[in-house]
């Protein structure tokens, strides 16, 4: 049998949906003993959505610590301990998404050896994760192992580097990207991948809708120059015409902002993964040079988009860029010095923006990230 391990996790949102930040630690389940801690801020994000991202941090802090452990998830939101024991049914679009993650880190615990259970706990019991939490609203990160230090006797490390950074010089911003997640289509309210090289479908009514909103609240956002890039995909491009019309400019297309490539598994759900590929989800969330037969690596989608970013800032002025969500995971990946497990915790909402501005020293600053007032 694997260790026994405790997680206590949490989230919370200031304004629901508003800042949001997570928060969870790993226990070792017979002493009580601290092993791990990780908080980290969500952008814009309700209670809900931030619970079940901190259950999937400290789920995955878990797994490094044991990858067969018996653990129990300690939480004080019964929405979420209750959805995950499988007595209360998910309705909401973004908890389906959320727990089919989970999900699918509970069934490679489950193949290594170990099991996966959960626990109410009152609000008074779960302190720990709330002030984790509360940092992650803060706009901190916090990543500590104190476990490695446990076993191999290299200090864990301290994360004052990450969550109080030196102040930043003042410097001329010379680009600003303002990145749109695209509407949804059929496939997104479905909960299905819909990758480069796959069906390639429309926004349907719905998104038509969330671009028309997200355009207007660009429109709000813009001055001086500026110029609409978009994916080569369909409800990028749509996305992209939408904001490209209101601001009276012509998009240009690059290839380069398409969603990842996700071969055989285009068009099946992660629940559908997890039962014909069993374990294999982990990997790509987790493994930048995993590769779905037929689909791109994660390293394959970073070189892409890393040179699609830097032609979009060569521009200058304001770039809107209409693109999907691993596109703009990797952005922010690569800017907040993110592991690739950690970037699937950032929140990107179908027709979301997130703003960047970059400086004439090559710095650049996250404005805000999944910013969806407008479509309220």
């Amino acid at each position: 049998m694997g260790k026994a391990l405790i997680v206590e996790a949490d989230g919370g949102s200031r304004g629901n949906p508003g800042v949001a930040g997570y928060g969870a630690l790993v226990r070792d389940g017979n002493t009580g003993e601290l092993l791990a801690e990780r908080a980290a801020p969500l952008g814009k994000a309700s209670n809900n959505v931030a619970e079940y991202q901190g259950m999937i941090a400290g789920l995955l802090a878990a797994q490094e610590v044991d990858a067969g452990a018996e653990i129990l998830v300690r939480m004080d939101s019964r929405l979420v301990v209750e959805q995950m024991a499988g007595r209360w049914k998910i309705k909401h679009e973004d908890m389906r998404r959320l727990a089919g993650e989970a999900q699918d880190v509970v069934r490679q615990v489950r193949s290594s050896g170990g099991s996966v259970s959960w626990t109410w706990i009152p609000r008074e019991q779960n302190k720990a994760a709330d002030k984790l939490s509360n940092d992650g609203m803060d706009g901190k990160n916090i990543s500590r192992d104190l476990w490695r230090q446990q076993e191999t006797g290299v200090p864990a490390g301290d994360d004052d580097a990450s969550t109080q950074p030196p102040p930043v010089p003042h410097r001329e911003v010379t680009t600003r990207l303002i990145l749109v997640r695209h509407g949804v289509t059929d496939f997104t309210v479905a909960g299905r991948l819909d990758g480069r090289g796959g069906a390639d479908p429309s926004l349907n009514a719905e998104g038509r809708g969330q671009a028309e909103r997200a355009a207007g609240a660009v429109a709000q956002l813009v001055s001086g120059p500026v110029a609409v890039v978009t994916s080569s995909l369909a409800r990028a491009r749509e996305t992209g015409a939408a904001v490209a019309s209101v601001l009276g400019v012509e998009p240009t297309v690059d290839a380069d902002w398409d969603e990842q490539n996700f071969g055989i598994w285009d068009g099946l759900s992660f629940a559908e993964i997890g039962e014909r590929f069993p374990g294999q989800a982990t990997r790509l969330r987790l493994e930048d040079d995993f590769r779905v037969e037929g689909g791109e690596t994660h390293h394959d989608l970073a070189a892409r988009v890393g040179e699609a970013r830097a032609r979009a800032v060569a521009r200058g002025g304001t770039v809107v860029v209409a693109t999907h969500r691993k596109p703009i995971m990797v952005v922010l990946q690569s800017l907040l010095g993110l592991s690739t497990g950690h970037s699937w915790l950032l929140a990107t909402d179908p027709a979301s923006l997130t703003a960047i501005e970059v400086r004439d020293d090559g710095s650049a600053v996250v404005g805000y990230t999944n910013d969806t007032h407008h479509l309220r």
